[in-house]
């Protein structure tokens, strides 16, 4: 019978405790010195690796499935496991974790197709894969009872399983260094954030010296309670405390930027700016162009149209390879030329949007995404559903 773990971590630790090598990291659960057979009758040891996810008070496989790392195991004679084999194709899956093989070995006796737990979908695994190594030579065993040194280099405060689950890691691994500043944390810098919060960046910096008002609630991401909006917080700081809970990065600056403290961004890898005011916005552009560093800056203009709105959303990037099309296309008037500032209107769908637009382009300049065009200036047009790209590098 499957031990039904009374806390989140149970039937890990009872792998522990019977001196399995296991470890987790990165949304993955990792179980090192499975003895195999190779097709040259060899015993090797490899890893079997599984998506590892917390579902409340329970850790539950997603599936019946399982990575290995290592030749492909075999029989005693040097036939292939092929009752266990899937796939065959070498992907990273985070850092220096590679994945050789794909196994499925569904659940016997069961009309189900996944596992109550990992203790027995990792101790079901190792008796496929190690029983013709175990008569090939009786001593030898999976159970080392090797110390594995947790890792505490992640920046979550809980295990990224979303990524894990997709077997895009390795791929997020592009965006762990940088240092991100949000200049301005209101309708479309608080969604930035938001989406910035999800990624492994070092750091999040959020600067802004605006209060927390009750109109700013409708056009940010989340649901902030009357006791939240009572307490007046600063912008900076009410975000950093809320998007705490799943990033550990996030500063708070309860202070605008300008000549007085620009410095601080000079160590930023990457800035989004999102504020309306053109002559603050000048000096940061002046000088983020002086230092060479990459920024995305994005701007809303909605408009009255009779009983309807219209409007535009622009992100405008400026990178190493392409700057020369600022001066046209940011305005460091008294605003966004598109918007109607007498009015200010901003929706929170259009804000998100934004934000969104502005966060694919900087993982687009990281190499997360595709970016065939290499466009630095793209704006959508509500009317008509219009997408366009712009100043290609």
């Amino acid at each position: 019978m499957s031990l039904q773990p009374t806390n989140p971590n149970a039937d890990i630790d009872r792998l522990k405790d019977e001196g399995y090598a296991v470890d987790v990291r990165e949304g993955y659960l990792l179980v090192s010195d499975i003895p195999y057979v190779t097709s040259r009758r060899e015993i090797r040891r490899g890893t079997l690796i599984c998506p590892f996810a917390r579902q409340g008070d329970t850790s539950r496989p997603n599936d019946h499935v399982a990575h290995w790392s290592g030749e492909h195991p075999c029989h005693q004679d040097g036939r292939k496991l092929s009752e266990i084999e899937n796939s065959s194709n070498r992907q990273r899956l985070f850092a220096a974790v590679h994945s050789d093989h794909m196994f499925s070995a569904k659940p016997k006796g069961r009309p189900v197709e996944n596992y109550d737990d990992f203790y027995e979908k990792v101790t079901v695994y190792v008796r496929i894969i190690s029983g013709p190594a175990e008569s090939l030579d009786p001593a030898i065993t999976a159970r080392t009872h090797r110390v594995i040194e947790p890792t505490t280099d992640s920046v979550f405060e809980y295990d990224d399983t979303a990524s894990s689950r997709s077997h895009i890691t390795g791929i997020g691994e592009k965006l762990k260094s940088a240092r991100i500043a949000i200049i301005g944390v209101g309708g479309t810098g608080s969604y930035v954030l938001d989406l910035i919060a999800k990624t492994p960046v070092r750091e999040i910096h959020l600067y802004d010296d605006d209060y927390f008002l009750q109109h700013n609630a409708f056009r940010a991401p989340g649901a902030p309670g009357r006791a939240a909006l009572e307490a007046i917080p600063k912008k900076a700081t009410y975000f950093r405390n809320l998007y705490s809970n799943m990033h550990k990065g996030i500063f708070a600056h309860e202070e605008y930027v300008g000549e007085r403290n620009i410095e601080q961004l000079r160590d930023k890898s990457f800035i989004f700016i999102c504020i309306d005011q053109g002559e603050p916005k000048k000096i940061i552009v002046a000088k983020f162009h002086e230092w060479g560093l990459p920024f995305v800056d994005v701007g809303m203009g909605v408009y009255k149209a009779g009983e309807s709105l219209g409007g535009i959303v622009r992100v405008t990037t400026s990178s190493v390879t392409k700057r020369d099309h600022i001066e046209q296309r940011i305005s460091f008037g008294g605003g966004d030329p598109n918007a109607d500032y007498s009015q200010a209107i901003q929706i929170a769908d259009l804000n998100a949007l934004n934000a969104s637009l502005a966060v694919i382009k900087w993982k687009k300049l990281c190499g997360f995404y595709l970016d065939l065009e290499r466009e630095h200036h793209a704006t959508y047009t509500i009317d008509g559903n219009i997408l366009s790209n712009e100043d290609q590098a």
